[in-house]
């Protein structure tokens, strides 16, 4: 199958780049993600449908800022410009840009003209959107209709119909714009003319296709860890290349109540994927006893597995050498990792900034441009259990990274005992998919007064952290009914001896993130 014209993303460093991308995906048309330093021909070369300029950091007249080749505009390929990449779209084309002061951040009242035109027609006038930006434009290019403006932004969306060409100051493509969707549906459809024919299942063949080209007769080595990541991963390599596929589960001793049993039995079960079990768990402890800093666990833990992996390997070289290795990674892990475009490292992840130099296979990563949504639509379409796909997302390092402090097998015991008692509640409540995730953290080398039967304590205490999000980049904290979270704090305290004090984290993200290390 021959993949349909894309529409190209042109990433001028915005962390929003890649859900970008993701929101002309859920408009079922096909996207890709290329650098603004990619030549206007090469472009071309991949038969674009049409060409989004995305945000991004600068300012137009820093020195060195990132430019649109006025070329691209002569080219009769549509182009939908997106904050910088507007302003950047603006000035190409003859507008005038301006730092006027008048910055907006965050949500902002935008004023729709009589005239809407087409992005905006039938939408409320005052429409909230979500804004960032310090220059703005304030004479859109000749040809172009100016169909709205805001309190800093006297031109914050234009369009050319008979040109196909049009942009927004505002970020359609965050949650925080209302009728977002709506917009960036508007110009693919109706300015852009593209039909929409992109599907999961395009996603599937896609990749499919592109492992079987990359690994040929090659044996294949996947880390299993029971997480939708990994699962749907190697259920993805599997369909590609069959029995070359080796899972390999490493019971690394950091899991929840449950897991290996889940992964040993209803995985294997699921997929008829064959298993190789590793139980690591002495090593992995062995390795962060006395280790307290969040990023040297992520590392020491990051450094195992692959450790582990090369063990396998070898075990398993009677069948052939193993030269590449399947991992489970996202964009949200590569982007906090560092690895997109003009963003900053917030912390390793064990599949993406924590791999040894040495390492000995080549990676193949089929879900690394997708977010945790789109997995689990591929998971959905890969006939994997339901019960699977929609897995509340875990952290490679397991409980290490839950637990304040050194990891001990006596600590892990605790918060699997604390973290079973809020997932069952959660699920008896009928809550599961109103819950993104769900950490309980363990304040390892905090302790706190309490009284229980009758005597002073000094116990741990636990944190209860159930988020609310659309793909992991924001977050907000769940707001869970009172009787629930009274449930789990009063089982928790009962049921878990060295546990006096459960509180509730109510810290969104930003400015904090999902995990606590």
């Amino acid at each position: 199958m021959s993949l349909p014209r894309p529409v190209l993303v042109v990433d001028f460093g915005a962390q929003y780049a890649q859900l970008i991308a993701r929101r002309v995906r859920e408009a079922r048309v096909y996207s890709e993600i290329v650098p603004h330093t990619m030549p206007v021909a090469d472009m071309l070369a991949k038969n674009p449908a049409a060409i989004i300029l995305s945000g991004g950091p600068s300012s137009v007249y820093e020195p060195g800022a990132p430019r649109v080749d006025v070329g691209l505009f002569e080219t009769g390929v549509p182009v939908f410009g997106i904050c910088y990449g507007f302003q950047a779209m603006a000035l190409a084309l003859g507008g005038t840009v301006a730092h006027t002061g008048q910055r907006e951040f965050g949500g902002t009242r935008l004023t729709a003209r009589p005239e809407a035109g087409v992005l905006l027609r039938d939408l409320p006038g005052e429409l909230p959107v979500w804004m960032s930006h310090g220059d703005c434009v304030t004479e859109a290019p000749t040809g172009f209709a100016v169909t709205a403006g805001s309190a800093g932004a006297p031109v914050a969306a234009f369009e050319d119909t008979a040109g196909r060409r049009a942009g927004v100051q505002f970020h359609p493509e965050v949650a925080h714009t209302e009728h977002g969707q709506t917009v960036l549906t508007r110009f693919l459809y109706d300015i852009a003319g593209i039909e929409p024919t992109w599907t999961t299942g395009n996603m599937i063949e896609e990749q499919v296709a592109a492992v079987r080209a990359r690994v040929g007769d090659k044996q294949v080595i996947c880390g299993l860890s029971g997480g939708v990541d990994s699962a749907v991963a190697a259920a993805l390599v599997h369909r590609a290349v069959g029995d070359q596929l080796t899972c390999v589960f490493v019971d690394h001793g950091l899991l929840r109540a449950g897991e290996a049993e889940q992964v040993e039995k209803d995985y294997v079960a699921a997929t008829g994927i064959r298993l190789k079990v590793v139980d690591a768990s002495e090593t992995f402890l062995a390795a962060l006893a006395g280790v307290t800093d969040p990023e040297a666990k992520r590392k020491i833990i990051g450094r195992e597995f692959i450790r582990a992996f090369e063990g396998a390997a070898r075990e398993l070289a009677a069948h052939g050498d193993v030269e590449f290795l399947v991992q489970g990674t996202l964009y949200p892990d590569v982007v906090e990792s560092g690895g997109g475009s003009g963003t900053a490292n917030i912390k390793s992840h064990h599949n993406v900034g924590g791999l040894p130099e040495d390492l000995q296979f080549h990676l193949v990563e089929p879900l690394r441009t997708l977010f945790k949504d789109e997995v689990r639509a591929v998971g959905a379409q890969l006939g994997l259990p339901e019960a699977m796909v929609w897995r509340h997302p875990f952290p490679g390092p397991g409980l290490a990274i839950r637990i304040i402090g050194e990891v001990t097998r006596e600590r892990l015991a605790l918060l699997r005992a604390a973290d079973l008692i809020a997932r069952t509640e959660l699920t008896a409540a009928g809550l599961d998919r109103e819950v993104w995730q769900f950490p309980v953290v363990l304040l390892a080398d905090v302790r706190s007064v309490g009284v229980q039967g009758d005597g002073r304590t000094y116990g741990h205490p636990v944190v209860l952290r159930p988020v609310a999000s659309e793909d992991a980049m924001t977050a907000d904290w769940s707001r869970l009914p009172y009787d629930l979270i009274a449930r789990i704090s009063t089982r928790i305290t009962n049921e878990v001896p060295e546990v006096n004090r459960v509180v509730l984290d109510v810290t969104s993200k930003p400015p904090g993130t999902i995990e606590w290390e």
